[in-house]
């Protein structure tokens, strides 16, 4: 393999490090469960899917990654199945136990598979107290956040114990859709459901998310901390730039301040060339990595997005490797220097 050959996809997830036994004991949401023609589902927040291999056995998707010529993957705990959000005496213990099992999942695979731990958010002493061990016992890069807690100042305020504690070590945050502690799954819509959930309102969820952490002090109160929006940052490619006119016209002494978008990061998962290209004219492609978000799409995100996008070698260099690797040195550098 060629320094140029390397594809790292930054966005995946993983079910398995024992939550599957976790999630067969129980009967409410989320929960496995058998149907009667034999099947295993995960009844999840909105419905259910087919629970298969490529969700919990890593060997899976590390043979479905060499077909699609990716040489690295962060699998991330399973944020928006809201297993971090159940009661902290139920689930503390078993995303300690999956974060470990990631931890041996880097050391066995030589680095080629990457994890990014939960934390159980409904006890903010054990959470921070377990992001610490994520990034100074583990070494792992760091977390999965909802991004529901970014939808306001005032609901990220809550986090403010556990940005603190990841700020110490260096971490790297991924906000990604899924609800806070004590949230109920919104209404479903009455009709093409699909495609309002997973598409409009998730795209918006992550286009909030963004603009809360840009608009605090989040990226000067904590600077140790990277942030990854999802989905090239929802739909902010495409609608800064009536962002700035809605500040230009109303708010003229206080420009939006899009030259902030530059200090997040983000991945492609599950969009395409053009996105691609409205995303790095916007953000630069030193702020994009690739992303799949596999098992749930299986697109081969270097192939899909990246190859026919109208971008420079250098810029799909950048966004199949680059941008990774760089934040991956420049995390591990903070946690060397805190470690002393």
């Amino acid at each position: 393999m060629t320094i140029d050959s390397r594809r790292i996809d930054m966005h995946s997830h993983f079910y398995g490090g024992g939550l599957v036994d976790t999630l067969r004991a129980r009967k409410k949401r989320p929960y496995l469960r058998t149907r009667g023609d034999g099947v295993t589902v995960m009844v999840a927040m909105n419905g259910e899917f087919p629970f298969t291999e490529h969700y919990h056995d890593y060997r899976v998707g590390l043979a479905e990654m060499k077909a699609a010529g990716l040489t690295h993957r962060m699998l991330t705990f399973p944020g928006a199945l809201g297993v971090d959000l159940m009661p902290a005496h139920e689930i503390a213990t078993a995303i300690s136990a999956y974060n470990d099992y990631l931890a041996q999942l880097t050391h066995e695979t030589d680095g080629v598979l990457i994890g990014l731990a939960g934390v159980p958010l409904d006890d903010m002493d054990l959470a921070c107290a377990e992001v610490r061990r994520i990034r100074r016992d583990l070494g792992l890069p760091g977390i999965i956040l909802p991004s529901n807690y970014f939808n306001s100042l005032e609901e990220a305020d809550e986090l403010r114990p556990l940005l603190a504690a990841a700020n110490e070590y260096g971490c790297h945050i991924m906000l990604h859709p899924g609800l806070k502690v004590g949230q109920e799954p919104p209404a479903r819509p009455a009709d093409n459901v699909q495609y309002r959930l997973s598409a409009v309102d998730l795209q918006s969820s992550a286009s909030q998310a963004a603009l809360t952490v840009i608009l605090s002090d989040m990226l000067d109160e904590y600077p140790n901390i990277t942030f990854q929006i999802v989905n090239l940052g929802g739909t902010l490619p495409f609608i800064f730039e009536r962002i700035e006119s809605i500040a230009r016209h109303r708010n003229p002494n206080e420009p939006f301040p899009t030259e902030r978008l530059r200090r997040l990061w983000y991945d492609c998962a599950s969009l395409g060339p053009r996105a691609l290209e409205a995303a790095v004219k916007v953000f630069g492609a030193d702020r994009i990595m690739l992303g799949s978000d596999y098992p749930i799409f299986k697109d081969d995100p270097y192939g899909h997005a990246v190859v026919p996008a109208d971008l420079s070698d250098a810029e799909k260099m950048q966004v199949s490797w680059k941008t990774a690797d760089d934040l991956f040195a420049h995390l591990e550098t903070l946690r060397q220097r805190a470690l002393g």
